[in-house]
């Protein structure tokens, strides 16, 4: 089975392209797609370890579509997601939502959650409208791409956390077109509490997702699973493992982390989880995030939370720097709006909600995080930065 690097830019008529190569490669008649981010006119190559495992003919039947991750912990994988875990995980979502609908395509289409817009649309025969995000997404411009959606019919969309901000920051039009959504999906990061009720105050109807390229995309609805999706935690490393018919097949041309991160229980995630007695799902933040400090282990991501339940606090990144004495300290970089909370304000609260371990050490106001990828926190830039300013 061959691979086809098809470039994408941002632009509706790289992504009718696109939608056209991902139609061959449901039905058969064409190569598996990667998405790749390119310009204009550029013939992009695959990368070397896709082209090797196409030569070694180790593609596995049934592949349609090839996804890089963000290589957050290293180079690059990419994920091998066959037609049968597409179609599952379309068939899930739309069933989840409440029926097909046509949908906007807000996000870059060379990312998992990108290419299932662009699929969901496709497998339901609903049409796909493009927001033009080469020069970046811009709030006045999801208001006129919404402009373009079918009337009658009902209306989904993606986004990140990010984006959600910038709307609710703009208001006006563009706020009044994403209310008019039958379900607005919010991932590819933690969904804050606060912006989530800011956004279901004005009308937006939020679902946050949970997922990752290795599962189609998100596979986890406001931490419930989808239909035919499976979310356990794993004995001794508390990692969440997620399985069923979405899980992709593997890494292509990499199958030592292959058969390290996919088990006959479904694909290892690096988050760490717990359940509750009905089957839903907390996901308590990424495993190699995990602060030790003097011997005490801190969760990021409760600090976090801790932090934006402050007034005023619209973002928050804690990392774990290093330190002589301690090991690790733990630092936070703050994002206000309005009149900045006090220091003492701030480390008092996370004490009260975690502990005196978890308070921050260090902590720094800024404009906004650093992100890589889309929406999500550049933790490393992020360490960097508070390590230089301690």
């Amino acid at each position: 089975m061959d691979v086809r690097a098809v470039g994408v830019d941002g632009s509706p008529e790289a992504v009718t392209r696109l939608a056209a190569a991902l139609g061959s490669a449901l039905d058969g008649s064409g190569p598996a797609v990667l998405p790749v981010r390119a310009l204009p006119g550029d013939e992009p190559a695959l990368p070397e370890p896709v082209a090797r495992a196409v030569a070694r003919g180790t593609v596995p039947d049934g592949l349609a579509v090839v996804v890089a991750t963000s290589g957050s912990t290293g180079q690059p994988k990419h994920v091998a997601l066959t037609g049968d875990a597409l179609r599952a995980s379309a068939a899930a979502t739309r069933e989840r939502l409440g029926g097909p609908g046509a949908w906007l395509l807000t996000l870059p289409a060379e990312h998992v959650a990108g290419v299932q817009v662009v699929l969901r649309a496709l497998l339901a025969g609903t049409e796909c409208v493009v927001q033009d995000v080469r020069d970046g997404f811009r709030p006045e411009g999801l208001s006129r791409a919404t402009g373009r959606l079918p009337h009658g019919s009902r209306r989904y969309t993606s986004i990140v956390p990010t984006q959600l901000a910038r709307v609710l920051d703009h208001g006006s039009a563009p706020l009044h077109a994403l209310a008019g959504y039958d379900a607005v999906l919010v991932g590819g990061g933690a969904l804050d509490p606060g912006l989530r009720a800011r956004a279901e105050e004005s009308g937006i109807r939020v679902v946050a997702t949970y997922g990752m390229s290795e599962t189609c995309g998100g596979c986890v609805y406001d931490g419930v699973p989808l239909d035919g999706v499976t979310a356990t935690i794993e004995p001794g490393s508390g990692r969440v493992v997620l399985g069923g018919p979405v899980v992709a097949a593997g890494y292509l041309g990499a199958p030592e982390a292959t058969a390290e991160a996919f088990t006959p229980g479904g694909f290892r995630t690096s988050d760490l989880g717990q359940t509750a007695p009905d089957g839903s799902l907390t996901v308590l933040g990424r495993a190699d995030d995990v602060i030790n400090t003097g011997g005490e282990k801190v969760a990021p991501a409760a600090v976090e939370r801790a932090l934006l339940s402050v007034p005023d606090v619209r973002g928050a990144c804690v990392v774990g720097i290093p330190d002589d004495q301690w090991g690790q300290i733990v630092a936070a970089l703050v994002v206000t709006d309005g009149p900045d909370p006090v220091d003492a304000v701030l480390r008092d609260t996370v004490r009260d909600a975690c502990g005196r371990a978890a308070v921050p050490r260090v902590l720094h106001r800024a404009d906004g995080i650093p992100e890589r990828g889309i929406g999500k926190p550049d933790r490393s830039a992020v360490a960097a930065l508070l390590t230089d300013l301690r």
